[in-house]
């Protein structure tokens, strides 16, 4: 009889080829990442033709990026570099907006503003648009095709995003499906195998991403995975420091496994195994909790709504992923490579999973309410849509575990080793081994049990060659009579694979809707309407209440200001002077000024005449350009005493 290993039957083999083919699809049909950031505004805006050539360009964004000295670029109708190279930072409150100076004398003609920058939750986005100074004209400048974050640099990071999440979640799976489930799997060989192989798997990729980040959001050159200056940079952006924390945390994650498989799995004495067991549980966990902070401190959970919230519910998130998805990574390893797994090691696994869903429900609920936050964003935009395809695959997944489970209920444990009948086949097919053994070598049959040599030598190599091969196919026949003695046992081993094959391809949805625009941000950009320029205010009056305190007698009131049409131009300004209880206060003097800080314009001062008791006025105030003023009023109620209140007012 000859033995062979363990083979698939051809449905699930089929499965599991369907499951690949998905995972394909999907990786392959996945568009260049879009960042959470996005460009809200511009000046000039797109296409804006302007009289005189302006001193600056400034963009405005959604969200914090991270700038570099060659973020923006303004290049003239024959591609000449027209600005200065000088970035500025012109953020204020929650407006994020940078600028960069150009060159005094610029000629009339069409200039092209190029800008690249790296979102806040790690994702490169560029882009350019064109604007024109006096009329348009023709232009020379050739932009780049390739999109940020795309090419083969693009598709080589993807891939080793979704290699770090799925071997994260089978380190951290496999260790906590042996820690609570199943302590005998620590001396299985398979299993150790597999948890080893996790943690390699997120070492190499944890490795690769820090090698591919320079130019994953620079140049878009594998050439340039190797410029040891490009390292340097990325080592100090806030997701080369999360990386290289991923790495010293995968180094106590060595330390973890190695005890694991180790001194633990040697421990005999159960009080000192299960001390050991605390350690390794509470340490691991911490460790597991940090690694899964790298991705939350430097992804989606560190930007936008509730950050601080957001990051330990995401780390939540992947430790409930990694606990469910990686224990039955390991669970199946162990149905399919040591049957002997008991049906209380399966139990304790589903009751485990049970609490993973819950959590991924919880965390997951407020996920999507933080980054879709509406339902016209959950259909009509392609993080939604991402969504629901992940929820789909959820409710399938949590299908196939029903039936997993009522295959559980149905388990019986491996039978004890028997004497009867089945040795009789495994003693057969070790007797047909021994007699293809002795046609091999004639002199077996004179000495069946390869006795030593006459000479009180060791035995003869190949005929210990020969038992060694005898024992190998007693084993085989072992394993294969105790995999197929209980029929819900395969059931369980199908039902089981068929839940990881869906998990490798709801995995990869994860990973591509970790580095897609939140449908929020992209209604809200759409909305803004980032092509036309930045989101202005409607032309109406503004209209604002300072209250004021000189200290000095019948010093407090409210000085009401109104400037009409509230736009770039002429306005005509008013305030009124009231007390407390609202009736006009006479005050000797009141002065405003007006400054744009983020354009260094200003203060241009106004000085309103009275017109009757609490009432002053001025006509014609310029305001030269659209942007965030900052409105100054002083006021005087004696000789001595007066004061000077202030307010941010968006005009244009």
């Amino acid at each position: 009889m000859t033995t062979t290993a363990p083979r698939l039957g051809s449905a699930l083999a089929r499965l599991l080829i369907l499951a690949a083919a998905l995972l394909g699809t999907l990786l392959a049909g996945a568009a260049p990442a879009s960042a959470h950031a996005a460009l809200t505004g511009s000046d000039p805006k797109d296409g804006a033709v302007v009289a005189t050539a302006p001193k600056e360009v400034n963009l405005t964004f959604s969200e914090q990026v991270a700038m570099s000295a060659d973020s923006i670029r303004v290049l003239d109708p024959a591609g000449r570099r027209a600005d200065t190279g000088e970035i500025r930072d012109l953020c204020s409150g929650s407006v994020i907006r940078y600028g960069v100076g150009l060159r005094a004398g610029l000629p009339d003609g069409t200039y092209t503003v190029a800008w690249q920058t790296v979102s806040a939750d790690s994702h490169p986005i560029a882009g350019a648009f064109t604007f024109s100074i006096g009329a348009p004209s023709s232009t020379s400048v050739s932009l780049p095709d390739r999109t940020a974050g795309g090419g083969i640099v693009g598709a080589l990071y993807g891939i080793a995003r979704y290699l770090s999440y799925a071997g994260f979640a089978v380190l951290v799976g496999g260790g906590a499906f042996v820690l609570a489930c199943w302590p005998r799997g620590a001396s299985v060989r398979p299993v150790q195998q597999t948890v080893v192989r996790g943690w390699l798997t997120l070492t190499g990729a944890t490795l690769v991403m820090l090698l591919l980040r320079n130019p994953y959001t620079g140049s878009g050159e594998l050439a340039d995975a190797f410029d040891l200056a490009g390292l340097k940079a990325v080592l100090e952006t806030k997701t080369g420091a999360a990386l290289t924390s991923r790495l010293l945390l995968l180094g106590a994650a060595a330390l973890f496994v190695a005890v694991l498989f180790g001194a633990y799995a040697r421990r005999t004495d159960p009080k000192e195994k299960k001390d050991l067991a605390f350690g390794l549980g509470l340490g691991g966990t911490v460790v597991a909790a940090g690694i899964a902070g790298t991705w939350a401190l430097a992804e989606h959970a560190s930007t936008g709504l509730q950050p601080g919230i957001a990051m330990p519910v995401d780390i939540l998130h992947l430790l409930a992923v990694a606990a469910w998805l990686g224990g039955l990574t390991v669970l199946l390893v162990a149905l399919y490579r040591a049957p002997s797994v008991e049906r209380a090691a399966v139990e304790r696994f589903s009751k485990v999973a049970f609490g993973s869903v819950a959590v991924l429900a919880a965390t997951g609920l407020y996920q999507s309410w933080r980054q879709v936050g509406s339902w016209s964003a959950l259909t009509g935009t392609r993080y939604g849509q991402l969504l629901l395809v992940k929820i789909g695959l959820m409710c399938v997944l949590l299908g196939i575990a029903w039936v997993s489970r009522r295959w559980i209920q149905r388990l019986a444990d491996p039978a004890p080793k028997e004497t009867g009948g089945d040795d009789e086949e495994t003693e057969g097919i070790a007797h047909e081994a021994d007699e293809a053994a002795r046609a091999a070598d004639p002199e077996r049959a004179a000495d069946p049990e390869g006795s030593p040599d006459p000479e009180g030598g060791s035995p003869d190599p190949e005929r210990a060659a020969q038992l060694a091969r005898q024992r190998a196919a007693v084993a085989t026949a072992r394993r294969k009579r105790e995999r197929d003695a209980d029929p819900e046992r395969s059931g369980l081993r199908r039902s089981v694979l068929t839940e990881a094959a869906v998990a490798v391809v709801l995995l990869a949805v994860t990973t591509v809707l970790t580095s897609t625009e939140p449908g929020r941000t992209e209604e809200e950009t759409a909305r803004s309407g980032a092509a036309a320029g930045p989101a202005a205010v409607p032309d109406r009056p503004v209209d604002i209440r300072l209250p004021f305190d000189t200290g000095g007698v019948d010093g407090k009131g409210v000085v009401r200001l109104s400037l009409d049409p509230g736009r770039t131009g002429a306005n005509a300004l008013h305030l009124y002077v009231e007390r407390p209880n609202g009736k006009p206060l006479d005050v000797p003097e009141i002065k405003v000024a007006f400054t744009l800080e983020a354009k260094d314009v200003g203060p241009l001062p106004v000085a309103p005449d009275r017109i009757q008791t609490g009432h002053w006025s001025a006509s014609g105030v310029q305001i030269p350009m659209p942007g965030e003023w900052r409105i100054q009023v002083t006021v005087r109620t004696s000789e001595i005493d007066q004061t000077t209140i202030d307010k941010n007012v968006k005009i244009g």
